[in-house]
């Protein structure tokens, strides 16, 4: 009987031990991920003034963008996009940091737009988007963005 009740308490101490564990970075905002958002709103605030040669700094030579009308984009694209003017406000939120290895991540967030697609179609307000950042020597450089539209269910 003593037994059994030493081995119970050692269950139970070490499933309580168990549940107790939590990963490092779920729910505490990390000092990449801060970095990386602000960069990501540089990136954005860049589109939205014309500001090409800004946004060249953040992004890889091969940088490509799934648009949210799921076609995609080069970076030569996503620059003469810029110089037009496509962007005209947005408003991002929710971000979350996945870390790939120790020299890239994908940054989640969600984000409000007033934005053209071309022959002055609007672009989906609502927006759900993805990006891998990838570090170059001391640099984090954006590679890859998908740029997916919000249902009215989401």
């Amino acid at each position: 009987m003593k037994h059994n009740f030493t081995v119970l308490a050692i269950c139970i101490f070490a499933a309580l031990a168990c549940c107790a564990q939590t990963p490092a970075d779920q729910g505490q905002v990390t000092p990449l991920q801060t970095m990386l958002f602000d960069n990501t709103k540089t990136i954005f605030e860049a589109q939205k003034t014309k500001n090409v040669s800004t946004l060249d700094g953040f992004l890889t030579s091969d940088f490509r963008q799934v648009g949210s009308e799921g076609m995609l984009h080069d970076r030569k694209e996503f620059l003469d996009d810029a110089v037009e003017g496509y962007l005209k406000e947005y408003s991002l939120y929710d971000v979350k940091l996945v870390h790939v290895d120790d020299n890239a991540v994908i940054l989640t967030y969600k984000g409000i737009l007033h934005q053209l697609e071309g022959d002055d179609v609007l672009a989906p307000r609502y927006q759900h988007f993805s990006d891998l950042w990838i570090k170059q020597g001391d640099q984090w450089k954006l590679k890859y963005r998908q740029s997916t539209p919000r249902r009215p269910i989401d």
